[in-house]
């Protein structure tokens, strides 16, 4: 079950789409100026474009990691297919698992968890935290019951590898396997992939985790319960355990809710620091689900984002820094010392960049955001619309707000103009664009 709410070529983010670039922060018309936003080579280690110091610029990037034990190069995910959209930048974080690292908020967080399953049902489930990300479409979506039409299953939400292969969206990738296999009661912690917004809250990679309990009918039939109530009294009350382990003694309440895997399904939300807060999603697991394994039983399912829960117990205020291996950061967390609050050791000046062009029909935010991220990384804060218009011929314009801010550093004008004139570069025009520190 997805935790959270619950083909692109690779040479081109926008399927081909047309766009006007502008110089000056307004979209040109058609007759001024015309300009491709298509890429002929994507932003990677094998591709170089000159900066406006005369040098070349390059994305790093490794070539070889191992995943589970298995060695995996990059030809592996990065490849020479039509339907390959995976980014060297993804690759370059495939194998980091933060959720294994015991010093790091998000590895305390996960142990926290397993605390609790192992004082309350010790030695009950089962706990993957290593498996590989690389699944096959079937995995990620057909064996969850993903309806064909789905949202996520398109090229501008998911990470292709192939038109039968993706970086998991969420760790519900490996739940039909494991009760293949014999699993009843698991936990699965992972990093899963979505192609995304870029603001403060948000990134591409983050970590999941699941849990999957599986009944039979000697559980149900002494309770006086039918099976389906059973499996979800049951699973209310281990996740109000959870949540009061987590946060201590908060108000919650349980929201019905839709996912395709569950039904009846829900959403667990407790009040913490005068505000509701979402914690995760549930369900009692589909019976189809069961019945395609050969369990003639009941289950539940619970998935939770492990990024969401920690930049609150930890007060953690960007998702960029759970990647910072700056010292300043990981110096303050240490392992078992769940919710010591983040001293933010400086407060970096902005520097803010416009860029303003023409769309069709075929544009998406998040490929803008997945060519932004190519170039610039984490050094990109935020993109946020500012300002649309659709003119006599109904051609519609967007202009874009970049943010970049470091986090752990003052960014220079020139190295921003830098990244800038790559964005423009690939653009094969200029964007219009301002900059201040502030």
């Amino acid at each position: 079950m997805a935790a959270a709410a619950f083909s692109l070529a690779h040479s081109t983010f926008f399927s081909r789409t047309t766009l006007f670039l502008a110089r000056n922060g307004r979209p040109r018309r058609r007759k001024d100026a015309l300009f491709d936003f298509v890429f002929s080579s994507p932003f990677s280690s094998s591709s170089a474009v000159p900066l406006s110091n005369g040098k070349n610029w390059r994305q790093p990037v490794v070539s070889l990691l191992e995943l589970g034990g298995v060695k995996i190069s990059k030809e592996d995910v990065v490849r020479d297919d039509p339907t390959n959209n995976v980014p060297d930048t993804i690759f370059s974080k495939l194998g980091i698992q933060l959720h294994r690292r015991n010093q790091h908020p998000l590895g305390i967080l996960k142990n926290a968890i397993y605390d609790y399953f192992d004082t309350n049902f010790p030695s009950h489930f089962d706990k993957f935290d290593d498996l590989c990300p690389i699944v096959s479409v079937k995995q990620n979506f057909d064996d969850v019951l993903v309806p064909d039409d789905h949202v996520s299953r398109r090229f501008n939400d998911t990470y292709y590898i192939d038109s039968q292969t993706v970086l998991r969206c969420h760790t519900s990738a490996h739940q039909a396997e494991l009760l293949r296999q014999g699993y009843t009661h698991f936990l699965v912690t992972g990093d899963v992939y979505r192609r995304d917004s870029i603001d403060s809250t948000h990134y591409p990679i983050f970590h999941q985790m699941e849990g999957f309990c599986v009944f039979s009918p000697e559980d149900w039939e002494a309770s006086g319960l039918d099976s389906t109530s059973f499996a979800a009294e049951n699973l209310k009350k281990c996740l109000e355990g959870l949540a009061r382990h987590l946060f201590g003694s908060v108000e919650m309440r349980w929201i019905d809710t839709y996912f395709p895997f569950t039904n009846p399904s829900f959403e667990l939300e407790i009040y913490f620091k005068e505000k509701w807060l979402e914690v995760l999603g549930c369900g009692v697991t589909e019976q189809e689900i069961l019945r395609r394994n050969e369990l003639n039983n009941v289950a539940w399912a619970f998935g939770l984002g492990l990024e969401r829960l920690a930049m609150v117990l930890f007060d953690i205020p960007d998702i960029r820094l759970f990647w910072s291996t700056d010292e300043r950061f990981t110096s303050q967390f240490s392992k078992g010392q769940l919710g010591v609050k983040f001293k933010p050791f400086s407060k970096y000046p902005p520097c803010y960049k416009d860029m303003s062009f023409w769309i069709n029909d075929a544009f998406t935010e998040n490929n803008l955001c997945e060519v932004i991220r190519g170039i610039a990384g984490d050094l990109v804060e935020e993109v946020q619309l500012i300002d649309n218009f659709t003119d006599k011929k109904g051609m519609t314009s967007h202009c874009y707000r970049i943010t970049y801010r470091s986090m752990e550093r003052s960014l220079t004008d020139e190295e921003i103009n830098d990244l800038q004139y790559v964005a423009d570069h690939g653009c094969s025009g200029r964007s219009g664009n301002r900059c201040r520190a502030s």
